[in-house]
C-alpha cells in the first residue's frame, strides 16, 4: 500500500479515498491489460478466496521496442493468489484475448472455459508448446459456477464467430463485461442481445464493462452482408486472377470469399500458415461451410487459368513474411504478381499499421496489380467493434449503476466516460482505468484503491519471456539509431601497457575505409585516455572502461555530432 492520499476517479480530478481493512471481502476488478492500449485484454474478478480471469491476449510492441516479438500481461499480482483462482473464461479467440495463455498458464494451471470456435484456436496455440489443458467448452446462454461467481454466456457478433460478453453475478451485484463486439443490423442475434441487455437491466446492473475502440466513430454500422455482397459483384467482373487478404481469424469473411468463389466458378487456394489454420480448424469443427473439390493446393496452380482461381492469404496489414507482402515483393515461390491480377484488401488499416499497410499496397501496383483496399467507404469491411450509437444503446439499455469503459487507448476510455455521463450515468460513477488499477465494491459503493497490481509490460523475445528490460531495449534504441563502436585493448599482464594498436571495430556508425581519419584520431585518443587512467588506478580495468566510454563518447560526438554505442574490451596476455 502506498501513501497517496488521493487518486483519480474520473480521469479529470483526484478525490479522497476510504480506506477499508484488507480483511474485509469486497468485490474488486482489475485490468491487466486493455485500459489504456490496444492488445492484452485481461481482467480480473476478486472476491475474498476465489478469482476469475477473463481473456488472456498479446499485444504488439511499439516501433521503438527493437526486436521484440510482444508483449503479454504482468501476472506477479496473479503468482501470489494462484490458489484462488477458479477459472479462465474466454470470450472469444483473437490473439489480443488469448495470445498470451501458452505463457501465462503453466504458472497457474487454472480450468479454461471457452465456446467451442475459441477452444479450438486455444487448443491449437496450446499444441505448438506442447501443452495439454482441460479446455471446458462452454455454449451462449450457458449458466457456469466458478467460486462465488456465477457466469452466463451471452452471444454477441464480431468478426471472430462464437463471440460471447458476460453476465457475472457476485455479492456485490450484477456486473455485464462486454468485450469485442458490433450490433449487425442485419442478423438477428443481435436484435436478441439488445432484448436480453434489456431484460437484464430490470435486476439492477451494478456494474457495466464495455469495449471502446471505436467511440470516436459515429457512422452506422455496415452489417457483414454488405460486404460478402460487394465482394461476390468484383468476383463476377474480374476476368482475371483473383488474390483476397483479409484477417486469419475473420471466418465470416473467410466465409464470404468462399461464398464469391463458388458463384464465379473458382477454386480457392490458401496462402499463409494461419489462415491455413483458421480454416483448418473452422472446418473440423462446422464453423466454415466449404463446397467439395473447391480448394487446390497452393503448389498447383501454375498451371490453373487465371480466371478459375482466387488466393485467399495473409497479410491484410503489411506484416512483414505474410503472403502478400512476399507476393508484392516478388519473393513468393507460388504466387508471382502480373498484370491483370486484381488483390482485394477485405481490411482496413490498424492504428500503427498504416504504412506497412501502404507500401504493401504500392508493391502491388509496382507489380501491375489493380488493388481494391478494404475502407467501409467502398464497402469492402465491416468493423467488428462497436460505433459510438451502438455503444450508446447498450448503456442505455443496461443502465448500469457504474460504468467503466474497456479495451482502449486513454483517449478512447475518457470520451467512452464523457459519453455515457451524457446519457445519464453520474460523473462520480464513471471510472477511466488504466492498467493495474483496483476497482473496489463494498456494501455497496464502489472507489479506485490505493493499492495497484503491477502491470507493467513483459516482453516476448524469442524464446526469451520477461528477460527483455528498459536496459536492453534503450541499448538497442541506442545501436539502432548511431550503431556500435568497440575499442579492443590488448595490454601486458605484467606491465599493465598495451601491447598492440588498438582495434577498433564499427557497425552502423561509420564506414572505416571512408573515414581512416577518425578511426586514427580514435586510436590515439585511447591510448591517450589508457595511460592516463591506468596511471591513476591501475589494472582497475572496470573503473578504465568506464571512463574510456564517457570520454570516448565525448570524443566521436565532438568529431561527428553521433553517439554510438561504446564498448571497451580489456584482453590481457
Amino acid at each position: 500500500m502506498n501513501n497517496i492520499a488521493t487518486l483519480p476517479q474520473n480521469g479529470i480530478e483526484n478525490k479522497p479515498v476510504k480506506i477499508f481493512r484488507a480483511f474485509t471481502p469486497r468485490l474488486r476488478m482489475i485490468p491487466l491489460g486493455g485500459n489504456g492500449e490496444i492488445g492484452k485484454n485481461m481482467t480480473i474478478y476478486e472476491y475474498g478466496d476465489d478469482i476469475i480471469i477473463v481473456d488472456c491476449g498479446i499485444m504488439f510492441p511499439r516501433s521503438e521496442m527493437l526486436g521484440i516479438d510482444f508483449i503479454i500481461p504482468n501476472i506477479s499480482y496473479l503468482e501470489d493468489r494462484k490458489d484462488k483462482i477458479r477459472g479462465i473464461v474466454f470470450t472469444h479467440g483473437h490473439e489480443d484475448h488469448i495470445g498470451g495463455i501458452p505463457y501465462i498458464w503453466p504458472k497457474m494451471q487454472a480450468p479454461l472455459y471457452a465456446t467451442k470456435l475459441t477452444a479450438g484456436f486455444i487448443e491449437s496455440k496450446m499444441q505448438e508448446f506442447d501443452l495439454k489443458p482441460n479446455i471446458r467448452v462452454v455454449k451462449a446462454g450457458d449458466h457456469l459456477q466458478l467460486g462465488v461467481f456465477k457466469i452466463e454466456f451471452m452471444p454477441f457478433s464480431h468478426t471472430f464467430l462464437d463471440d460471447v460478453g458476460l453476465i457475472i453475478d457476485t455479492p456485490e451485484g450484477k456486473v455485464v463485461h462486454i468485450s469485442d463486439f458490433k450490433l449487425d443490423p442485419n442478423k438477428l442475434e443481435s436484435q436478441k442481445v439488445v432484448q436480453r441487455l434489456g431484460e437484464i437491466s430490470t435486476q439492477k446492473v451494478k456494474l457495466l464493462l464495455l469495449e471502446s475502440t471505436n467511440v470516436e466513430h459515429k457512422s452506422a454500422p455496415i452489417a457483414e452482408s454488405v460486404v460478402h455482397d460487394t465482394l461476390s459483384n468484383i468476383f463476377q467482373k474480374t476476368k482475371g486472377r483473383l488474390i483476397v487478404t483479409s484477417f486469419a481469424s475473420s471466418l465470416d469473411r473467410i466465409q464470404g470469399v468462399i461464398n464469391g468463389a463458388t458463384r464465379s466458378h473458382r477454386k480457392v487456394a490458401i496462402a499463409g500458415r494461419s489462415m491455413e489454420r483458421s480454416i483448418n480448424i473452422a472446418m473440423n469443427l462446422g464453423y466454415l461451410k466449404v463446397p467439395k473439390d473447391i480448394l487446390v493446393d497452393v503448389h498447383r496452380i501454375s498451371n490453373m487459368p487465371d480466371d478459375k482461381l482466387v488466393v485467399l492469404c495473409t497479410g491484410s496489414q503489411g506484416e512483414e513474411y505474410s503472403a502478400l507482402v512476399r507476393m508484392s515483393t516478388g519473393e513468393h515461390k507460388q504466387v508471382r504478381i502480373k498484370k491483370g491480377d486484381t488483390v482485394v484488401i477485405s481490411a482496413g488499416a490498424i492504428p500503427g499499421n498504416e504504412r506497412s499497410f501502404n507500401d504493401t499496397v504500392n508493391n502491388l501496383y509496382k507489380q501491375g496489380a489493380d488493388v481494391f483496399y478494404g475502407s467501409e467507404a467502398q464497402r469492402l469491411h465491416s468493423s467488428g467493434h462497436a460505433k459510438r450509437d451502438e455503444l450508446k444503446l447498450v448503456i442505455e439499455t443496461v443502465k448500469p449503476e457504474y460504468f467503466i469503459p474497456i479495451h482502449g487507448e486513454y483517449r478512447h476510455l475518457v470520451l467512452h466516460v464523457r459519453l455515457a455521463q451524457e446519457l445519464g450515468i453520474p460523473e462520480q460513477n464513471t471510472f477511466v482505468m488504466e492498467d493495474g488499477y483496483i476497482f473496489e465494491v463494498f456494501q455497496g459503493k464502489a472507489r479506485i484503491a490505493q493499492e495497484r497490481a503491477d502491470a507493467s509490460y513483459v516482453l516476448v523475445d524469442g524464446l526469451g519471456v520477461g528477460d527483455v528490460g528498459n536496459i536492453v531495449l534503450r541499448d538497442r534504441q541506442a545501436m539502432a539509431k548511431d550503431g556500435i563502436f568497440v575499442v579492443i585493448l590488448t595490454v601486458d599482464h605484467e606491465t599493465g601497457k598495451i601491447v598492440t594498436s588498438p582495434d577498433i571495430i564499427s557497425r552502423g556508425f561509420i564506414y572505416m575505409r571512408e573515414r581512416e581519419d577518425l578511426v586514427y584520431k580514435a586510436r590515439q585518443e585511447v591510448k591517450k585516455m589508457f595511460a592516463r587512467h591506468n596511471e591513476k588506478y591501475p589494472a582497475n580495468w572496470d573503473y578504465i572502461k568506464k571512463a574510456m566510454r564517457s570520454e570516448l563518447g565525448e570524443f566521436l560526438y565532438n568529431e561527428t555530432e553521433r553517439r554510438p554505442m561504446i564498448i571497451p574490451v580489456v584482453i590481457e596476455v
